[in-house]
């Protein structure tokens, strides 16, 4: 089977996916799949694609359940959009053998309560909620996930490929002849990080191939 490297950019309730043949390069990629994976139906009350914010309105034990449950819900219609992919991706001689997910560039810790007094960690941990549920998704199907901070992933590649951001956004525009629409920012960027994953994902194979116990003859 061929191998595919699969590459996430999170926004609040869904997540634009790429699924690009390894090995990845920007010169002609070989996308295999453009996918918008939804986490959170929107119009529902229940389940808001704005949790945080939704939740800053609520006493503190609601907002606490209102948190616990679109997180269930986002973590269990993440798996399912996942489980699809993989499984339509091997149906057409695809095996996905990395992931990889644009991060923040700051990690989260705070209390819920600290979160929903503070505008702009609110806006974090909507960010946060969604990508933990692409990243425990890939987890379950045992995929390896590689996470990218937003603000690194340009110097991360420049560094990768030996080249410069100003030459991978130049390559970038001019890949749109070749892989067509849609090729906005976030197909440019999930197939950043996808190859970012994949070169993660051979480096781990090598390895592993490095330690792995030669056998030696059996003796009677």
């Amino acid at each position: 089977m061929k191998q595919v490297a699969l590459g996430f950019r999170v926004h609040t309730g869904w997540a634009a996916l790429v699924a690009v043949e390894a090995p990845v390069r920007l010169d002609n990629p070989i996308i295999v799949d453009r996918k918008r994976v939804e986490m959170i139906e929107s119009g529902k009350p229940e389940a808001p694609s704005f949790v945080y914010h939704a939740a800053s309105k609520l006493p503190l034990k609601s907002a606490e359940r209102l948190v616990q449950e679109c997180t269930a819900l986002a973590q269990s219609r993440a798996k399912d959009s996942l489980t699809a992919v993989v499984g339509e991706l091997r149906n057409r001689g695809y095996e996905v053998f990395a992931s990889g997910v644009i991060g923040a560039n700051r990690p989260l810790a705070s209390s819920l309560e600290t979160i929903l007094g503070t505008h702009s960690l609110i806006h974090a941990a909507e960010g946060e909620l969604f990508r933990a549920a692409i990243i425990k998704a890939n987890e379950v199907l045992k995929v390896p996930v590689t996470s990218v901070a937003a603000g690194e992933l340009y110097a991360r590649v420049a560094t990768t490929l030996g080249s410069s951001a100003d030459e991978i956004r130049r390559r970038l525009t001019e890949g749109r002849r070749s892989v067509g629409k849609p090729w906005a920012q976030d197909q440019k960027e999930s197939l950043l990080v996808a190859l970012l994953a994949a070169a993660a994902g051979v480096r781990a194979a090598l390895r592993i191939s490095e330690v792995a116990p030669t056998q030696g003859p059996r003796r009677s």
